[in-house]
């Protein structure tokens, strides 16, 4: 019977080995793995050069949007009742969030309160609802500025035609007063504009790519990118492109998990296996049993 017991605590050590083999060998596929993914992978926000300076004045349609990058504060000059344009790019995995800051005039060359509304478009100019967020907001005649915010549904990387889910691409940022006294237009008033990215992963993930990004003029241009009226390049019209190209669509993170997951269950099943199977000698029965 004790060797019965020993091999029983053999066995159990084997299992241990190779339960700890393995949960190291999955730290360290997710310790090399997710470093590139990351390196892989369009940044959060992207970086603007010293030299880059943050654009200070705003477009009045779609057609004339201000072109700003993600992380940048782009600032603007205005009159109460007209309409401000940025636009920005945003790929796949990301969701952006949109926050807008209109410094009011004197509180003693208004009538009364005016009620602002921040409005994001995608590269198909079709409106996004927010998920959270500050998107309308009324200032009282004696505030001194009003903060608005929208946080956007994650941008996924193909949908369906008949969705309205956020696809990679232009998006475009409206800032504008619905709300206010017929005396109060017209008043100079100062805006500020920012868009940022939380990178959700490969959680929001789906099998499947645009063509192409939904980008101003990047279906028009010729497959050899040159455009046959204007002569324009591909890549002058595909314009807010992120630094690091958009993505591809299909690699995530997930499959890291999901080779994670078929490592753990290999091992699992040996592990089973191994405690199941015994010492593999038949017992000793003692004598005069």
């Amino acid at each position: 019977m004790r060797r019965d017991q020993l091999a029983s605590a053999g066995s159990l050590k084997g299992v241990t080995r190779v339960l700890a083999a393995g949960l190291l060998g999955a730290a360290a596929l997710f310790g090399t793995a997710v470093p590139a993914l990351a390196d892989a992978s369009p940044s959060a926000t992207a970086s603007t050069d010293d030299g880059d300076a943050a654009p200070t004045q705003a477009g009045t349609s779609f057609r004339t949007a201000t072109e700003i990058r993600q992380g940048q504060r782009a600032t603007a000059d205005g009159s109460t009742g007209d309409y401000l344009y940025w636009s920005v790019p945003a790929d796949a995995g990301q969701r952006p969030t949109v926050k807008a800051t209109v410094k009011l005039p004197e509180s003693a060359t208004r009538q009364g309160a005016s009620t602002w509304q921040l409005d994001v478009y995608d590269g198909l100019r079709r409106r996004q609802a927010c998920q959270y967020g500050a998107q309308t907001r009324t200032a009282s005649q004696d505030a001194g500025s009003v903060d608005l915010s929208c946080t956007l549904r994650t941008v996924r990387a193909w949908s369906e035609p008949w969705a309205n889910d956020p696809l990679p691409g232009t998006y475009y940022v409206r800032l504008t007063v619905v709300g206010l006294q017929a005396s109060d237009l017209g008043l100079p008033v100062e805006a500020a504009v920012e868009v940022t990215s939380k990178d959700v992963g490969g959680s929001a993930a789906v099998d499947g790519a645009l063509a192409k990004p939904l980008v101003p003029g990047i279906a028009t241009a010729s497959e050899d990118g040159d455009d046959a009226k204007s002569g324009t390049s591909d890549v002058e019209l595909a314009v807010g492109e992120p630094e690091d190209g958009w993505a591809s669509g299909w690699w995530s993170d997930r499959w890291l998990w999901t080779a994670a997951g078929g490592v753990l269950a290999a091992l699992a099943g040996v592990g089973g296996y191994s405690l199941t199977r015994g010492s593999g000698r038949p017992a000793r029965v003692p004598p005069g049993v």
